[in-house]
């Protein structure tokens, strides 16, 4: 067969298995769809914590309702003890609890440091440094305005010469690349490219497994292993790089986030990544000759890619295992790429390093190709014995 032929009938055979078809189609798009539906809000609010007063007078109430006029956070219940409200921080119906202590208004007016503790679920890595913030924010207002009323107190008249000497350096604090804190932003854009990769790897396989179920892998390749394979890797190529394509537009076209650098740069990376994770795919199937075995394989090299990409955790602080691990997954080099073209607008001669790497992930395909040549020839040598 030519291989215009071999790539019609591979089309033919995605649209007639229902499960491929829902891999290059409708499924990654209601899989971004709902990473888009759970983070759209971008900032997250009215948390509810809990707080326990022990010290009932006017100065713990004012910080409960610094606390509750918090955008981020809500005090929603109330405990009289610790061990109550202990016992709902572990159950997850709070996600902090403040411990107003006794007498915390008395040692203030006599000049001690009372200690406001805070106990919170480090598990939840972002609402836990969300919570904290607000915590840490609401205190400080209050701490403010108490340094104040005793500069006012010791002759003072003018307030904001009071919150001048109470306060004497502010802090303003911008950042950088994402300037209205959309936590969606840098979330979605690497979930996505994590699921992906997922995707991309698993609709590999299951191809490689409809054949299989055919006619036998042996059989179907033939005398032309690379060029079978081959044939059958392009149209999953075109439909992955569009799935890419249009995961892009969504965010940085109709969604307006910022987009800085080269569209040429990010797609070429784009597509080096199809190929990666083709040729990764194959791999496993064609090694281990067990769809159940090959999904195992795939399941476990990049299930872990979204905590291992270094988006939402510092890859300098991983274990030097993680560290390796996500050298080894495609989008981890594609992540890279595509942080510095959206935030910095990188040259290509700066990209280059991660595109080469994304290059080296050819590899994987190379083996994939002599292990189906391996697999033909030992079935065609099968075939003359007998």
């Amino acid at each position: 067969m030519s291989f215009n032929s071999l790539l019609r009938r591979e089309w033919q055979l995605l649209w007639s298995d229902g499960w491929l078809r829902a891999m290059v189609t409708w499924l990654p798009v209601a899989l971004f769809l709902i990473m888009w539906g759970i983070f759209s809000a971008g900032i997250a609010r009215d948390l509810p914590i809990g707080v326990v007063d022990l010290d009932h007078s006017r100065l713990s109430r004012q910080l409960i309702r610094n606390l509750d006029a918090s955008p981020t956070i809500e005090v929603s219940q109330s405990f009289v003890s610790v061990e109550q409200g202990s016992h709902a921080l572990r159950g997850a119906d709070i996600y902090a609890l403040v411990v107003i202590p006794e007498h915390l208004e008395k040692n203030t007016l006599l000049g001690y440091v009372p200690e406001v503790t805070t106990f919170n679920n480090s598990q939840f890595i972002l609402i836990a440094k969300l919570v904290n913030s607000a915590i840490v924010q609401a205190h400080g207002t209050l701490n403010a305005s108490i340094d104040a009323l005793k500069k006012m107190a010791g002759g003072v008249t003018v307030p904001v010469q009071a919150l001048g000497q109470a306060v004497p350096i502010r802090s303003q604090i911008t950042p950088l690349y994402n300037r209205n804190n959309h936590y969606g932003q840098f979330i979605v854009s690497a979930a996505v490219p994590a699921i992906w990769q997922i995707m991309m790897v698993v609709t590999t396989i299951l191809s490689l497994a409809a054949e299989m179920r055919r006619q036998g892998l042996s059989c179907w390749l033939g005398d032309a292993p690379v060029r079978n394979l081959l044939a059958k890797f392009v149209p999953y190529t075109c439909l992955f790089w569009f799935q890419g394509m249009l995961f892009l537009w969504f965010m940085y076209g109709y969604l307006g986030w910022p987009m800085n650098g080269s569209w040429t740069i990010l797609l070429l990376a784009q597509l080096l990544t199809v190929i990666a994770c083709q040729g990764i795919g194959a791999l496993f199937l064609l090694l281990t000759l067990d769809p159940t075995k090959a999904m195992s394989f795939a399941a476990g090299f990049t299930a872990p890619a979204f905590a291992f990409v270094g988006v939402t955790f510092p890859a300098t602080d991983m274990p030097a295992f993680a560290q390796f691990w996500r050298s080894m997954l495609p989008v981890t080099h594609y992540l890279e790429v595509q942080v510095h073209q959206v935030n910095h607008g990188q040259s290509l001669a700066v990209a280059w390093p991660q595109l080469a790497v994304l290059c080296a992930f050819i590899l994987p395909l190379l083996l994939a190709l002599w292990r189906a040549a391996m697999l033909a020839g030992k079935h065609n040598q099968e075939e003359v014995l007998q």
